[in-house]
């Protein structure tokens, strides 16, 4: 292969990337994959799970069950105790879940980065201007889960969680096609701010991000599914305190999550682009280290 051609086949290849997942009825899309994913007959289940981890790259040895009732509890398969031990320095703030840091680094100003030449604002993205503001200057990533991964999140440290704003809207796909092509996409895209504190007070929040074919979400501390149907309130109270890595909800399949902390706070040295991280493993360093 010339490598001169290279540069010109990725182009074209995450144009067609763009053009299949995208250029489609995307809510269409996603109402029938949520409907599809939940049918419990055995032979669409197992031929669904089997072309799913044939295309996908699926690792369910470490999962807790080996028997699935659909696709959709595959998705959102638990897995064994012990199997994502959480870092237990008081001083290191976890990732909330696994996948691929897609972006990271100090917020300039209230601006974050979604790709090269893209970038978007705390206050577009929260809705919220003195919710963006107590993150002016701070630090953020932003995890990307892909299809494969497992697909609960968990809490990133000791922490209270307030309240959650529920945000109806897009679901375009948030792979680095789209994310190099779609303006704001993060602030487009169907999502949910849950606003945590951790003992001291000190503000963390994570934002779950809905792409196509994954648009719902669930927490352990609302009793309800917000999903494109959802209409309202939009912003829920509650009191849930978490232990750091205790489980906080999941995604009906998976997607992204942006984490926010504030100028306090900075990345862990080893939290850089394009970095596969795993819930529990260290992604950012409160002071005091």
């Amino acid at each position: 292969m010339n490598d001169a051609n290279l540069p010109a086949r990725r182009r074209l290849r995450d144009a067609l990337n763009f053009a299949l997942t995208n250029r489609v009825p995307r809510a269409a899309l996603t109402r029938f994959a949520g409907w599809f994913s939940q049918i419990e007959q055995p032979m669409v289940r197992d031929a669904s799970i089997a072309l799913w981890r044939m295309f996908g790259d699926v690792d369910l040895s470490e999962a807790k069950k080996t028997r699935f009732t659909s696709l959709h509890d595959c998705f959102i398969r638990e897995l064994r105790d012990g199997a994502r031990p959480v870092d237990a320095d008081p001083h290191t703030l976890v990732s909330p879940c696994d996948g691929i840091v897609v972006a990271c680094g100090r917020i300039d100003g209230d601006t974050l980065l979604q790709a090269k030449g893209l970038h978007y604002t705390l206050e577009e993205l929260l809705g919220d201007a003195a919710l963006a503001a107590r993150f002016h200057d701070g630090c953020y990533a932003t995890v990307r889960i892909t299809a494969s991964m497992y697909h609960r999140f968990h809490a990133p440290h000791d922490c209270r969680v307030s309240h959650v704003t529920y945000f109806p809207g897009d679901t375009w796909n948030v792979n680095p096609p789209a994310l190099a092509r779609v303006d704001k996409l993060y602030c487009r895209n169907e999502r949910a701010a849950i606003t945590t504190a951790l003992a001291d007070g000190t503000p963390v929040l994570l934002v779950p991000v809905a792409a196509i074919l994954v648009a719902s979400l669930r927490l352990h501390c609302l009793d309800l599914l917000l999903h494109a149907g959802y209409r309202g309130p939009h912003r829920l109270a509650c009191d849930a305190t978490l232990h750091k890595g205790e489980e906080m909800g999941w995604f009906q399949h998976g997607s992204t999550i942006i984490v926010l902390a504030p100028s306090t706070m900075a990345l862990h040295p080893l939290t850089v682009i394009g970095r596969r991280i795993r819930a529990g493993e260290a992604l950012m360093q409160l002071p005091g280290r």
